[in-house]
C-alpha cells in the first residue's frame, strides 16, 4: 500500500512538473544604435536588429535589449547603464556585447583603443557577466554599407538621422563593400579567444549580406529613401548605418542562426513566422489587416502570422484559408 502511494505521489508530481513552463531565460543585448531600441512615432521606420530579436526565439527567451544609440563601450559602462544590466542580471541568463561604431569615434567620453582600452571594457563585461552567474557571448560591430570608391570620414553616425536626402554624402560608388572599423572588428574576437567566450562575427556576417546584395539592393537595409517614396520621410534619406525595418528583420534572422550555431542550447528556442505583428515595433506590422495583406500580394496562402502581446480582434477568414496565428507574449483573442 505504501508503495502504491508513493508512486501514485511520485507519477502526480512527475505530471505536475511536465505541465510547468520552462524557465524564461534572458538575453541582454548592449551595444550601440545599430542594435537599440528606436521610436515608432508618426510612423518612423528605423529599427535596431536587438529590437526585433525577440521574434525569432519563443516565450522561453526573452529578449532585453539595452542598446542605447550613440554609444560606446566607454560610456555606456561611464553612464551607469552596464550597473543596470548587472543588477537585472540572473544566473543562467545571457549578455551579447556588441560595440565598435561609437568606440572609434573622437570624442574622449566615447572614444577607445582597440588591443587596449576597448579589449578592456569588453574585458570586463565578460568578467562581470560570468561573476554574476551569466553567460557572455561577443559581437563584433556589424558593417556600415560603405561601396564608395574612398571611404568618408565618419565622425557621428548619430548625425546621419536628422539628415535629408540632399544632405547624403555625394561621393561614387564601386561593386566591392570596404571596412570602416578597422581593428575595432578584430579586437572582440582576440578578447573572446583569449578569454574563451563565445563569439559571432557579426561583422563578416553583415558584410556577407550586403556584398551579396550589391550595390542597389543593399539599399533597402537601410534608412534610404529617395524623396517623396516614404511618407515618414518626406525629405528622402541617405543614411548607410542605421536599418529599416526589413534590414533588422533580415540581421535579426541571421544573427540567431549564428547565436543558435555557436550556442546550440539555444537551438530549441529558436522559432521563425512569415510575418510578425507587434504594437511596439518589434515586428514587420503593426497591425493583423496589414499582415494579412502582405501574405495576400505575396501570393502566400499558407503564411503563418506570430503576434507579439496584446488583445485583438480575431480576422475572419474563408473556411478554406491556410493562414496559421501564433500568440506569444501574452497575446490574446478578445
Amino acid at each position: 500500500m505504501k508503495r502504491f502511494k508513493y508512486l501514485f505521489v511520485t507519477v502526480a508530481f512527475l505530471l505536475f512538473a511536465s505541465a510547468l513552463p520552462e524557465k524564461t531565460t534572458t538575453i541582454f543585448i548592449i551595444g550601440d544604435s545599430t542594435a537599440a531600441n528606436k521610436d515608432i512615432s508618426k510612423g518612423k521606420l528605423e529599427r535596431g536588429w536587438g529590437m526585433v530579436l525577440q521574434s525569432y526565439f519563443d516565450d522561453n527567451i526573452r529578449v532585453d535589449n539595452r542598446a542605447l544609440n550613440g554609444r560606446s563601450s566607454l560610456s555606456f559602462i561611464n553612464e551607469g547603464h552596464w550597473t543596470q544590466v548587472l543588477q537585472s542580471m540572473k544566473p543562467g541568463d545571457y549578455v551579447i556585447i556588441q560595440f565598435g561604431h561609437n568606440d572609434e569615434k573622437p570624442k574622449a567620453d566615447r572614444h577607445t583603443d582597440p588591443g587596449s582600452t576597448f579589449d578592456y571594457n569588453l574585458a570586463k563585461f565578460v568578467r562581470e557577466t560570468r561573476e554574476h552567474g551569466g553567460i557572455p557571448i561577443l559581437m563584433n560591430c556589424v558593417v556600415r554599407r560603405n561601396f564608395f570608391v574612398k571611404a568618408p570620414e565618419i565622425d557621428d553616425d548619430e548625425k546621419l538621422r536628422t539628415q535629408t536626402f540632399k544632405d547624403g554624402i555625394k561621393m561614387v560608388e564601386g561593386d566591392s563593400l570596404i571596412d570602416t572599423h578597422g581593428l575595432y572588428r578584430v579586437a572582440p574576437r582576440d578578447v573572446a579567444q583569449r578569454m574563451n567566450v563565445h563569439f559571432v562575427d557579426a561583422n563578416k556576417i553583415t558584410h556577407d549580406l550586403e556584398q551579396g546584395l550589391g550595390t542597389e539592393a543593399s539599399k533597402k537595409l537601410h534608412m534610404w529613401f529617395l524623396p517623396g517614396t516614404e511618407p515618414s520621410e518626406p525629405k528622402g534619406k541617405q543614411d548607410n548605418t542605421h536599418y529599416s525595418v526589413y534590414g533588422a528583420h533580415v540581421v535579426a534572422r541571421l544573427l540567431a542562426d549564428a547565436l543558435c550555431q555557436e550556442v546550440p542550447v539555444l537551438k530549441k528556442y529558436r522559432c521563425d513566422a512569415d510575418y510578425t505583428v507587434d504594437r511596439k515595433g518589434r515586428g514587420q506590422y503593426f497591425t493583423l489587416d496589414d499582415a494579412l495583406a502582405a501574405a495576400k500580394a505575396s501570393g502566400k496562402d499558407d503564411a503563418t502570422i506570430q503576434i507579439l502581446g496584446g488583445e485583438w480582434d480575431k480576422p475572419q477568414l474563408p473556411k478554406k484559408s491556410k493562414i496559421k496565428f501564433i500568440l506569444r507574449q501574452n497575446a490574446s483573442w478578445k
